[in-house]
Protein backbone atom coordinates (compact mmCIF):
# COMPACT_ATOMS: atom_id res chain seq x y z
CA UNK A 1 0.00 0.00 0.00
CA UNK A 2 1.10 3.54 -0.74
CA UNK A 3 0.13 5.65 2.26
CA UNK A 4 -0.57 9.36 1.99
CA UNK A 5 0.47 11.45 4.98
CA UNK A 6 -1.01 14.90 5.35
CA UNK A 7 0.78 17.38 7.58
CA UNK A 8 2.17 20.90 7.40
CA UNK A 9 5.19 20.95 5.09
CA UNK A 10 7.70 23.08 7.03
CA UNK A 11 7.59 21.70 10.59
CA UNK A 12 8.11 18.33 12.23
CA UNK A 13 5.27 18.76 14.72
CA UNK A 14 2.91 15.88 15.41
CA UNK A 15 3.38 14.55 11.92
CA UNK A 16 6.94 13.54 12.74
CA UNK A 17 5.78 10.77 15.05
CA UNK A 18 3.97 9.22 12.09
CA UNK A 19 6.91 9.76 9.72
CA UNK A 20 9.25 7.94 12.09
CA UNK A 21 6.94 4.92 12.19
CA UNK A 22 6.58 4.85 8.40
CA UNK A 23 10.34 5.18 7.94
CA UNK A 24 11.20 2.44 10.44
CA UNK A 25 8.63 0.17 8.79
CA UNK A 26 10.10 0.79 5.35
CA UNK A 27 6.59 1.69 4.20
CA UNK A 28 5.87 3.45 0.93
CA UNK A 29 4.29 6.83 1.57
CA UNK A 30 3.76 10.29 0.15
CA UNK A 31 4.28 13.34 2.35
CA UNK A 32 1.58 15.07 0.35
CA UNK A 33 1.80 18.68 1.53
CA UNK A 34 5.55 18.71 0.86
CA UNK A 35 5.00 17.82 -2.79
CA UNK A 36 4.66 20.40 -5.53
CA UNK A 37 2.31 20.35 -8.45
CA UNK A 38 -1.21 19.08 -8.86
CA UNK A 39 -2.41 16.84 -6.03
CA UNK A 40 0.22 18.09 -3.59
CA UNK A 41 1.02 21.01 -1.33
CA UNK A 42 -1.08 22.65 1.34
CA UNK A 43 -4.14 22.92 -0.96
CA UNK A 44 -4.37 19.12 -1.03
CA UNK A 45 -4.31 19.06 2.76
CA UNK A 46 -6.96 21.74 3.02
CA UNK A 47 -9.36 19.85 0.77
CA UNK A 48 -9.62 17.25 3.51
CA UNK A 49 -9.98 19.72 6.33
CA UNK A 50 -12.93 21.49 4.75
CA UNK A 51 -14.59 18.24 3.64
CA UNK A 52 -14.13 18.72 -0.09
CA UNK A 53 -11.93 15.65 -0.65
CA UNK A 54 -13.62 12.73 -2.33
CA UNK A 55 -12.58 9.12 -2.84
CA UNK A 56 -14.50 6.55 -4.85
CA UNK A 57 -17.30 9.00 -5.48
CA UNK A 58 -18.16 9.58 -1.82
CA UNK A 59 -17.41 12.36 0.63
CA UNK A 60 -14.89 11.39 3.29
CA UNK A 61 -15.32 11.99 7.00
CA UNK A 62 -13.15 15.11 7.36
CA UNK A 63 -10.48 15.05 10.09
CA UNK A 64 -10.33 17.90 12.57
CA UNK A 65 -6.67 18.75 11.98
CA UNK A 66 -3.47 17.22 10.62
CA UNK A 67 -1.78 14.84 10.83
CA UNK A 68 -4.03 12.38 9.08
CA UNK A 69 -3.25 9.36 6.96
CA UNK A 70 -4.91 8.04 3.81
CA UNK A 71 -4.68 4.24 3.79
CA UNK A 72 -6.72 2.91 0.91
CA UNK A 73 -10.27 4.10 1.53
CA UNK A 74 -9.54 4.91 5.17
CA UNK A 75 -8.73 8.42 6.39
CA UNK A 76 -7.31 8.22 9.90
CA UNK A 77 -6.74 11.27 12.09
CA UNK A 78 -4.98 11.93 15.43
CA UNK A 79 -1.35 10.87 15.89
CA UNK A 80 -1.99 8.17 18.48
CA UNK A 81 -4.84 6.76 16.40
CA UNK A 82 -2.66 6.63 13.27
CA UNK A 83 0.11 4.85 15.17
CA UNK A 84 -2.36 2.41 16.67
CA UNK A 85 -3.40 1.58 13.09
CA UNK A 86 0.12 1.31 11.67
CA UNK A 87 1.76 -0.53 14.56
CA UNK A 88 0.23 -4.01 14.18
CA UNK A 89 0.50 -3.84 10.39
CA UNK A 90 4.23 -3.19 10.37
CA UNK A 91 5.59 -5.06 13.37
CA UNK A 92 5.71 -1.96 15.57
CA UNK A 93 3.16 -3.06 18.17
CA UNK A 94 2.73 -6.11 20.42
CA UNK A 95 0.58 -8.99 19.21
CA UNK A 96 -1.71 -9.42 22.23
CA UNK A 97 -4.56 -7.03 22.88
CA UNK A 98 -3.61 -6.05 26.41
CA UNK A 99 -0.11 -5.01 25.37
CA UNK A 100 -1.45 -3.10 22.36
CA UNK A 101 -3.75 -1.15 24.66
CA UNK A 102 -0.77 -0.47 26.93
CA UNK A 103 1.19 0.87 23.96
CA UNK A 104 -1.72 3.13 23.03
CA UNK A 105 -1.98 4.33 26.62
CA UNK A 106 1.71 5.28 26.63
CA UNK A 107 1.29 7.08 23.31
CA UNK A 108 -1.59 9.09 24.72
CA UNK A 109 0.61 10.04 27.69
CA UNK A 110 3.24 11.23 25.22
CA UNK A 111 0.54 13.29 23.50
CA UNK A 112 -0.30 14.95 26.83
CA UNK A 113 3.38 15.74 27.36
CA UNK A 114 3.63 17.24 23.88
CA UNK A 115 0.88 19.75 24.69
CA UNK A 116 2.79 20.88 27.78
CA UNK A 117 5.99 21.25 25.73
CA UNK A 118 4.18 23.47 23.24
CA UNK A 119 2.72 25.60 26.02
CA UNK A 120 6.16 26.58 27.31
CA UNK A 121 6.48 29.06 24.46
CA UNK A 122 2.76 29.76 23.93
CA UNK A 123 1.22 29.67 27.41
CA UNK A 124 -1.60 32.14 26.70
CA UNK A 125 -2.65 31.55 23.10
CA UNK A 126 -1.43 29.94 19.93
CA UNK A 127 -2.80 32.97 18.09
CA UNK A 128 -0.27 35.30 19.71
CA UNK A 129 3.41 35.58 18.83
CA UNK A 130 5.98 34.40 21.37
CA UNK A 131 7.12 37.99 21.81
CA UNK A 132 3.60 38.92 22.96
CA UNK A 133 3.71 36.41 25.82
CA UNK A 134 7.42 36.28 26.63
CA UNK A 135 7.00 37.05 30.35
CA UNK A 136 4.36 34.35 30.82
CA UNK A 137 6.44 31.90 28.77
CA UNK A 138 9.40 32.37 31.10
CA UNK A 139 7.24 31.50 34.09
CA UNK A 140 5.66 28.55 32.34
CA UNK A 141 9.01 27.19 31.14
CA UNK A 142 10.51 27.46 34.62
CA UNK A 143 7.65 25.45 36.11
CA UNK A 144 7.79 22.97 33.22
CA UNK A 145 11.49 22.27 33.72
CA UNK A 146 11.23 22.05 37.48
CA UNK A 147 8.06 19.98 37.81
CA UNK A 148 6.64 18.62 34.57
CA UNK A 149 9.77 17.26 32.87
CA UNK A 150 10.72 15.18 35.95
CA UNK A 151 7.16 13.92 36.21
CA UNK A 152 6.94 12.72 32.60
CA UNK A 153 10.53 11.66 31.92
CA UNK A 154 10.78 10.14 35.37
CA UNK A 155 7.74 8.00 34.61
CA UNK A 156 9.18 6.66 31.35
CA UNK A 157 12.61 6.18 32.95
CA UNK A 158 10.97 4.01 35.62
CA UNK A 159 9.24 1.93 32.97
CA UNK A 160 12.59 1.21 31.36
CA UNK A 161 14.20 0.41 34.70
CA UNK A 162 11.46 -2.11 35.51
CA UNK A 163 12.28 -4.16 32.39
CA UNK A 164 14.76 -7.06 32.42
CA UNK A 165 18.29 -6.04 31.50
CA UNK A 166 17.95 -7.65 28.08
CA UNK A 167 14.85 -5.57 27.27
CA UNK A 168 15.95 -2.11 26.20
CA UNK A 169 12.59 -0.85 24.97
CA UNK A 170 9.60 0.59 26.77
CA UNK A 171 7.39 -2.45 26.21
CA UNK A 172 10.14 -5.03 26.56
CA UNK A 173 12.44 -6.64 24.01
CA UNK A 174 10.56 -5.51 20.89
CA UNK A 175 10.85 -2.03 19.42
CA UNK A 176 7.43 -0.39 19.09
CA UNK A 177 6.11 2.90 17.81
CA UNK A 178 6.19 4.15 21.42
CA UNK A 179 9.99 3.89 21.41
CA UNK A 180 10.13 5.88 18.17
CA UNK A 181 7.89 8.54 19.72
CA UNK A 182 10.03 8.73 22.84
CA UNK A 183 13.08 9.17 20.62
CA UNK A 184 11.38 12.21 19.10
CA UNK A 185 10.47 13.60 22.52
CA UNK A 186 14.07 13.36 23.74
CA UNK A 187 15.44 14.78 20.48
CA UNK A 188 13.01 17.68 20.67
CA UNK A 189 13.77 18.45 24.31
CA UNK A 190 17.50 18.37 23.56
CA UNK A 191 16.88 20.97 20.86
CA UNK A 192 14.54 23.18 22.88
CA UNK A 193 16.24 22.94 26.29
CA UNK A 194 19.85 21.82 25.75
CA UNK A 195 21.10 23.37 28.99
CA UNK A 196 18.38 21.85 31.16
CA UNK A 197 18.62 18.44 29.49
CA UNK A 198 22.39 18.37 29.87
CA UNK A 199 22.09 19.13 33.59
CA UNK A 200 19.59 16.32 34.13
CA UNK A 201 21.22 13.68 31.88
CA UNK A 202 22.18 11.42 34.79
CA UNK A 203 18.55 11.14 35.88
CA UNK A 204 17.45 9.75 32.52
CA UNK A 205 20.29 7.45 31.47
CA UNK A 206 17.97 4.75 30.15
CA UNK A 207 15.87 7.18 28.13
CA UNK A 208 18.99 8.70 26.61
CA UNK A 209 20.26 5.20 25.79
CA UNK A 210 16.92 4.44 24.13
CA UNK A 211 17.22 7.64 22.12
CA UNK A 212 20.73 6.67 21.00
CA UNK A 213 19.72 3.14 20.03
CA UNK A 214 16.76 4.33 17.94
CA UNK A 215 18.96 6.93 16.27
CA UNK A 216 21.37 4.19 15.19
CA UNK A 217 18.75 1.94 13.61
CA UNK A 218 19.61 1.73 9.88
CA UNK A 219 16.34 3.04 8.49
CA UNK A 220 16.06 5.80 11.09
CA UNK A 221 19.69 6.83 10.60
CA UNK A 222 19.13 7.02 6.83
CA UNK A 223 15.98 9.06 7.36
CA UNK A 224 17.66 11.51 9.75
CA UNK A 225 20.44 12.09 7.22
CA UNK A 226 17.99 12.64 4.35
CA UNK A 227 16.09 15.75 3.22
CA UNK A 228 12.89 13.99 4.26
CA UNK A 229 13.70 14.91 7.87
CA UNK A 230 12.65 18.53 8.40
CA UNK A 231 15.14 20.28 10.72
CA UNK A 232 13.95 21.52 14.08
CA UNK A 233 12.98 25.17 13.85
CA UNK A 234 11.16 27.87 15.78
CA UNK A 235 7.87 27.37 14.02
CA UNK A 236 7.21 23.88 15.38
CA UNK A 237 6.31 22.40 18.74
CA UNK A 238 9.91 22.17 19.91
CA UNK A 239 11.41 25.66 19.87
CA UNK A 240 14.71 26.89 21.23
CA UNK A 241 14.53 30.21 23.03
CA UNK A 242 17.66 30.56 25.20
CA UNK A 243 15.80 32.64 27.77
CA UNK A 244 13.38 29.76 28.38
CA UNK A 245 16.18 27.23 28.72
CA UNK A 246 17.67 29.48 31.41
CA UNK A 247 14.31 30.03 33.09
CA UNK A 248 15.23 27.89 36.08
Amino acid sequence: MMYELYYWPTVQGRGEFVRLALEEAGARYRDVARESGRGGGVPALMRYLDGRARRSGRRERPPFAPPFLQAGRLVIGQTANILQFLGPRHGLAPKDEGARLWAHQLQLTIADFLVEIHDTHHPISGNLYFEEQRKEARRRAADFLQHRVPKYLGYFERLLSSNPRSARHLLGAQLTYVDLSMFQIVAGLNYAFPRAMSKSARKYRRLLALHASVQERPRIAAYLASPRRIPFNNQGIFRHYPELDAAR
